[in-house]
């Protein structure tokens, strides 16, 4: 057999020879991270590694988590959107960075589409509560709010917080003369309801729960489509006459953007799992909390129609930072 014919056989068995199988991707096979817009200690923070150690169980791999809050969360968000699109970088963020942040700000050195959502993690409903006026109901408040010669004063933790959008929403749902007042921080919101400075104050489930069995503060109202366990004798907005109001801090998790589609459907199948968890969603649940869980188109549609609804409330009332 000649050096040519030799050349044939060789290329006709290579032929006959399958092809490598490509490496399988064995993903998530290192530690990832959490970058969280909140600071630590406080609810966000708590629901945030609540759900990392949840998350951390099922992957075998460590979850760091990063704080990096101020500025409203851009400034986590600037270093998710310039973050390595590999599947090891999640942001646990609350929704208002991108459905509240783009209205607030003239300008945002980010867009959305710098993101993939990846699951809308939780709801925690704003409660209407009182302390120091005289009313026992949503109907109560709204007559004695028309009865006085002057405004109603409302506090929030600062301009363009969700308590505060959640006032001017009532605001506008109610047609009452109420004004904002901003302090610097949810605390001493908190002291100024308590003290009678301010009337009237939307608070997070997460730490009405405690004011209001504690007696401190009385709950007219909660915006969410049902009420909470955590407090059953406090009625829906809807319930008191104002149908399709809902307010409150949301919470989801976002990932940069271009990562690869084939991950971002592991990341989904495996957070919605831990969400899922028994443990996890108890602990979620004792604290007021909804959990929500879903697919990401359901996460981007709901920032989407969240941002629309925002952008409609800071643009007639006029809100600056």
């Amino acid at each position: 057999m000649n050096g040519k014919q030799l050349l044939q056989l060789a290329l006709a068995a290579a032929w006959l020879v399958p092809a490598a199988a490509p490496a399988a991707d064995t993903f998530p096979d290192r530690p990832a991270r959490f970058i969280s817009a909140m600071a630590p200690g406080g609810s966000g923070d708590l629901n945030a590694r609540r759900l990392a150690d949840t998350l951390r169980a099922r992957i075998g791999q460590p979850i760091v988590i990063e704080n990096r809050s101020g500025a409203g969360g851009n400034i986590a968000a600037i270093s998710v959107a310039q973050a390595t699109p590999d599947g090891y970088t999640l942001f646990f963020a609350s929704d208002q960075i991108f459905t509240v942040n783009p209205t607030l700000h003239d300008k945002l050195p980010f867009k959305l589409e710098d993101f993939q959502p990846l699951a809308l993690v939780s709801k925690s409903p704003h409660v209407l509560i009182v302390a120091t006026v005289p009313a026992k109901s949503l109907k109560d408040l709204v007559a004695y709010a028309k009865a006085q010669p002057g405004p109603l004063h409302f506090g929030s933790g600062g301009q363009g917080t969700s308590p505060h959008l959640a006032g001017e929403l009532f605001k506008g749902a109610t047609g009452l003369n109420l004004v904002h007042v901003p302090y610097k921080g949810a605390a001493l919101s908190i002291i100024a309801l308590m003290s009678g400075e301010i009337q009237l104050l939307f608070d997070s489930t997460l730490t009405a729960i405690g004011h209001i069995r504690g007696g401190r503060a009385r709950g007219l109202a909660i915006a969410s489509s049902a009420r909470t366990p955590q407090l059953p004798d406090v009625p829906t907005f809807a319930e008191s006459g104002y149908a399709g109001f809902e307010a409150g801090v949301t919470h989801g998790l976002l990932l940069p953007a271009k990562t690869p589609p084939a991950r971002v459907a592991v990341l989904s199948k495996l957070v919605n799992e831990a969400m899922n968890d028994p443990a996890y969603r108890k602990q979620m649940s004792d604290l007021g909390a909804q959990v929500i869980g879903g697919t990401p188109e359901q996460f981007h549609a709901h920032l989407l129609k969240e941002r629309k609804m925002w952008a409609e409330v800071i643009k007639r009332e006029k809100i600056r930072l």
